[in-house]
């Protein structure tokens, strides 16, 4: 018996759909949204799934168009309508890039499922034309599929793709397809064999900014006294269309539709906690930048040197500081740090390449990374810094193609004896220590081949005099003492008070005054010259003495007895305070010739 070749046709149908490992799967419908407003392409898929056999299936495959697979960013799989995450894995199905994603639970025979897969494309989109010049809006091809590549058979499919702009040049129309507002609505498609492809190709204006991060170099450094440091160098690159002819700088600030796709500022999020923000570039500090402090984020507005535009570049610096109880969790000496591997750079970021390194305090062993998704672990290293010995050891992880969704924390758990932390307070002090020694020998010893008399006995007669000066430094604290006391006995003419502060005054004066008398003769053997200035300032003391001795007269005898009257006293203070100041200004030219 021979068969015509639709009989053929479906026989190899047949045989093909049992070769799948989910041979009794097949998909009733499905709703793609396919969002091409920003530089990334965001496809979200709303699949529904019926086991048409007997056994029940615990996972299923999914590919991407072959035009998408190298462009892929990230790919995530949830229960319909719900945060249940599904376990993704890569995988190949007939020499093509898939992915197996398995369901939450197995899909009994005749029963159904739907869940939601989600998928992002960098460097898709491509600028069309691709230079234009600054006043020039910026317009976007994208060639898609209106039907929905998979290994199983498609009952229904509807696919709407999100413009984000009214100006459309063209778009492929499969019919059924309606555009209205900013989308274009395709299908609903019926009765798909597998892997089923409907090119369409629209052409759109787009003046999102296509900024990709080219390089991402993070750098986290754990200090157990209670911070965390990151810094991130940032090489931005505008990849949208690149700029055809002069640019203007007074038309680009006078005209509002100047320059419409160029990236004139963009928002970094940072940690709620972060502190001590800094922006700079290898020119130095960036000061066009703002701060705002919101409930849950720090939002940093950066604005480089200059616009920029299709095929521009800049680069900058980012760094800030957090509390360490922000991430780092302890348990005796075992240590948890869970932070996120990137943070959000700016709104639809891509980064091409990100390396980071995590730093962590000399001592730490025992290390366990355990990240959110696959990257690349580069050999660890060691980090050498301020009073550091054996070195802190390096963590370097390395990830290209991320976007938004790859925002996760990683988990790093490694051990640090507390003891490590004494040991560079131990440094310093050892240092001090060494150091105060070394000079306190240096000090004490004579490297000298033969004694300078006149050096030392200029060192000794310098010795002498400054412990003179200090004898007369006390007896002038004597007189001012005793100035307490005379202005203590003119409010409370106590007498026997007073004549108690006199004869103290007395006995300290003469007690001083014998040693200054002692140490003069000692300084006469050495210094005939300075004797005599010290013999001049002994006969002025001599005289301050004697002024005091009469100035406590009038006291005794006629203030606290009341004899003198008010106008009489005021004027004989004011000559005794007037002679005192004389001879006290003697004293202080004196002692700075002894000096």
């Amino acid at each position: 018996m021979k068969m015509n070749s639709c009989q053929l046709a479906v026989i190899f149908f047949f045989i093909y759909t049992c070769g799948l490992s989910n041979a009794t799967l097949k998909i009733t419908n499905v709703d793609r949204l396919i969002d091409i407003s920003s530089q990334i392409v965001k496809v979200t898929n709303k699949i529904s799934f019926q086991n048409a056999g007997r056994d029940s299936v615990s996972n299923f495959i999914f590919t991407l168009d072959p035009a998408f697979a190298d462009n892929v960013a990230v790919i995530k799989g949830h229960v319909s309508d719900t945060d249940v995450a599904l376990a993704v894995s890569k995988t190949t199905f007939e020499g093509k890039k898939a992915w197996s994603i398995k369901f939450d639970q197995p899909v009994d025979g005749g029963k159904s499922a739907v869940v939601d897969v989600y998928y992002a494309l960098i460097d898709y989109l491509k600028p069309y034309p691709i230079r234009i010049t600054q006043k020039e809006k910026q317009f976007i091809k994208f060639i898609g599929n209106s039907y929905f590549y998979s290994p199983y058979p498609v009952t229904k499919v509807i696919t709407s793709v999100a413009l984000g702009t009214k100006n459309v040049e063209s778009y492929t129309r499969v019919e059924p397809v309606s555009y209205s507002d900013l989308h274009i609505l395709y299908g609903p498609y019926k009765d798909l064999a597998p892997f089923a492809v409907s090119e369409i190709e629209i052409h759109y204006e787009n003046n999102s900014p296509f900024l990709i991060a080219s390089q991402l170099i993070r750098h986290i450094e754990i200090s157990h006294w209670g911070n965390i440091a990151v810094e991130e160098e940032i090489t931005l690159e505008h990849t949208g269309a690149k700029l055809k002819g002069p640019f203007s700088r007074y038309d680009y600030q006078r005209e509002p539709d100047s320059g419409l796709s160029s990236v004139k500022s963009f928002k970094t999020l940072l940690p709620a906690t972060a502190t001590n923000i800094y922006y700079r570039d290898e020119i130095g500090n960036i000061s066009t930048s703002h701060l705002y402090f919101l409930e849950n984020i720090v939002e940093v507005e950066l604005r480089p040197r200059f616009p920029l535009f299709g095929g521009w570049n800049t680069q900058y610096i980012l760094g800030y500081n957090v509390p360490s109880y922000t991430y780092l969790y302890a348990k005796g000496d075992n240590y948890l740090l869970k932070m996120p591997l990137i943070d959000h750079i700016f709104d639809n970021m891509v980064v091409k390449e990100a390396i980071i390194k995590i730093v962590l305090p000399e001592g730490s062993h025992s290390i366990d990374l355990n990240l959110p998704y696959e990257a690349t672990r580069l050999p660890d290293s060691l980090h050498y810094t301020y009073l550091d010995t054996i070195g802190r050891p390096v963590i370097t992880i390395q990830k290209t193609n991320l976007v938004e969704n790859h925002i996760e924390p990683f988990e790093l758990r490694y051990v640090f004896p507390k003891m490590f932390m004494l040991l560079e307070p131990l440094l310093i002090i050892g240092f001090l220590f060494i150091l105060f020694l070394t000079v306190i020998v240096y000090v004490r010893l004579d490297f000298s081949l033969s004694k300078d008399e006149g050096v030392e006995h200029k060192l000794r007669l310098q010795g002498m005099c400054s412990r003179l000066i200090g004898y007369q430094d006390k007896r002038m604290k004597f007189y001012q003492n005793f100035e307490d006391k005379l202005t203590a006995a003119k409010y409370n003419k106590d007498l026997n008070s007073f004549n108690a502060a006199v004869k103290a005054f007395n006995n300290e004066y003469k007690a001083i005054s014998t040693q200054i008398s002692e140490f003069s003769l000692k300084l006469k053997a050495e210094s005939a010259e300075v004797y005599e200035k010290v013999s001049e300032l002994s006969k002025v003391d001599k005289s301050l003495k004697d002024l005091y001795a009469q100035h406590q007269m009038v006291y005794a005898e006629k203030l606290i007895p009341g004899k003198i009257s008010k106008q009489a006293f005021v004027e004989t203070e004011s000559n005794f305070n007037k002679k005192k100041e004389e001879l006290v200004s003697k004293i202080n030219k004196l002692i700075k010739n002894i000096e």
